[in-house]
């Protein structure tokens, strides 16, 4: 029973959990929100916010390379970490400065929310195995394999593949 409480049945697969979050969390955000930026800049930029006083065409090129730039890194893994942050930078100041911290009610900032989650959670983890990055680094730079818990830990370099 506690097999079953725990899905301990279930494999572990961590690399393909990261591959849906960059892939549902970026294609979300394009189609969503970068598209938009992309096919109408001009007509957005009469009326899109300027939190920090840039002025309101810089705030809304920055908002393009986020989500539209930037979502499509995510989806296939290049530039993993940077993207995420850049994203999640773009939806935090959407979060606070345009929704007012709202989780509920009109006009609030929910969607920002659960972007900004998910690109937390990328810009923490990495892109996983399936991704450019992962393939970048099995072709060049030197892999670490790392051992132990906590202060413990030992740093092996990995056999080339």
């Amino acid at each position: 029973m506690n097999s079953f409480i725990r899905l301990s049945f279930l494999p572990h697969a961590h690399n393909l959990a990261l591959l849906l979050l960059r892939v549902f969390i970026g294609t979300s955000l394009f189609l969503r929100h970068g598209l938009e930026k992309i096919t109408g800049f001009s007509e957005m930029v009469r009326h899109f916010p300027d939190p920090f006083g840039l002025g309101a065409q810089w705030s809304l090129a920055f908002a393009l390379i986020s989500d539209a730039v930037c979502s499509m890194l995510l989806i296939i893994g290049l530039g993993t970490r940077w993207a995420a942050f850049i994203i999640a930078v773009n939806t935090s100041v959407a979060f606070v400065f345009v929704h007012g911290m709202r989780l509920s009610g009109e006009h609030n900032g929910e969607l920002p929310w659960i972007y900004l989650a998910g690109a937390l959670a990328l810009f923490l983890s990495g892109a996983g195995k399936f991704s450019v990055d992962h393939g970048l680094a099995s072709h060049g730079g030197e892999h670490y394999h790392y051992e132990g818990k906590g202060s413990n830990r030992r740093k092996f370099k990995a056999a080339a593949r």
